[in-house]
């Protein structure tokens, strides 16, 4: 999808550095300090404009939540959202997800959310996806013994590629929905991507997927 440029946005998002976090690797191993309590720590890749996260946070005051956006003209939106809901456990990285390990220590994060991920759908793409393999050992470095991916997705070559490739690197693959909003399942939190594709009648696929004990 084509982002269309807000030149403000830079600005913006250094007039919070409360919200938007700055230099994160600084951070990595206690990022407890930023948000004044321990508790539990979530992430999402891609956060997007951040309806999901903000939703979250809302949902699930007891949680600590973080948001990574590469692009500032989309986070800053979510920086709105943030600021508009006044949310004291969500926050926000305008940072690349290939370097997680530079941001957060081992076992730090204790359930990550991959919502409506680029499929890149050519082969010669497959390592930008962000359930291929190197992604993965990114995952299960920060992840806490038994903490869980959760993947939703609108594409379903995307969404069997990840099942083949969690199921490749040895994952536990669990509560798996091939129409998530004709499911059982409850407690969903909704994003932008999500809400347009289902009102289109597309159906949404979801999984979990959680690193076995070697």
């Amino acid at each position: 999808m084509r982002v269309r440029n807000k030149p403000w946005a830079k600005d913006k998002i250094a007039e919070h550095p409360n919200i938007v976090i700055q230099n994160p690797e600084e951070h990595a191993g206690h990022w407890h300090h930023l948000f004044n309590r321990q508790a539990p720590l979530h992430l999402e890749i891609g956060t997007g404009k951040g309806k999901f996260i903000t939703g979250m946070g809302e949902a699930h005051p007891d949680i600590n939540f973080l948001g990574i956006e590469r692009q500032e003209s989309v986070i800053v939106t979510a920086l709105d959202k943030c600021l508009d809901q006044q949310l004291n456990n969500v926050k926000l990285l305008n940072a690349d997800a290939r370097e997680l390990t530079e941001y957060f220590a081992e076992n730090e994060v204790s359930a990550i959310y991959l919502n409506f991920s680029d499929p890149w759908p050519k082969n010669r793409h497959e390592k930008r996806r962000l359930t291929y393999h190197t992604f993965l050992a990114q995952y299960q470095y920060i992840l806490e013994k038994n903490g869980q991916i959760n993947l939703k997705t609108d594409n379903q070559g995307f969404f069997e590629y990840s099942l083949e490739s969690f199921s490749r690197y040895g994952m536990l693959i669990r509560n798996i929905s091939l129409d998530l909003h004709r499911s059982s399942f409850e407690g969903n939190v909704t994003t932008e991507y999500e809400e347009k594709f289902s009102k289109k009648g597309q159906r949404i696929y979801r999984c979990e997927a959680v690193f076995r004990d070697e």
